[in-house]
């Protein structure tokens, strides 16, 4: 299973990003193989449809769960459309090492 985490950077120091459309980076985790890569989130500063281009970079990243804090009713409707599972986290003083460490 592959799972996207919303990031505040691109290593796995960086902190946990609440935001999902407005995340300024993605962390991929591969959790089959462990290998982690990061994604620069391109739709970051968009006027309008953040959300829903994230959900597209997400697809295109084959990724069938996601970590973030915060997701909007747009962003949220294609992702249950789309049987992608949402994952909530309330702590943005969690590092992506932190959280990936609490799912292995």
């Amino acid at each position: 299973m592959k799972t996207l985490i919303s990031s505040t950077g691109d290593n796995l120091d960086a902190g946990f990003d609440l935001r999902f459309g407005r995340a300024g980076w993605f962390c991929l985790l591969d959790e089959e193989t462990g290998e982690t890569t990061f994604h620069e989130n391109e739709s970051r500063d968009a006027t309008q449809g953040a959300g829903t281009k994230a959900v597209e970079k997400l697809v295109e990243l084959g990724a069938s769960r996601v970590i973030s804090g915060d997701f909007g009713p747009k962003a949220k409707e294609l992702l249950d459309k789309l049987n992608i599972q949402m994952v909530l986290l309330t702590d943005d003083s969690k590092s992506i090492a932190d959280i990936i460490d609490s799912i292995n």
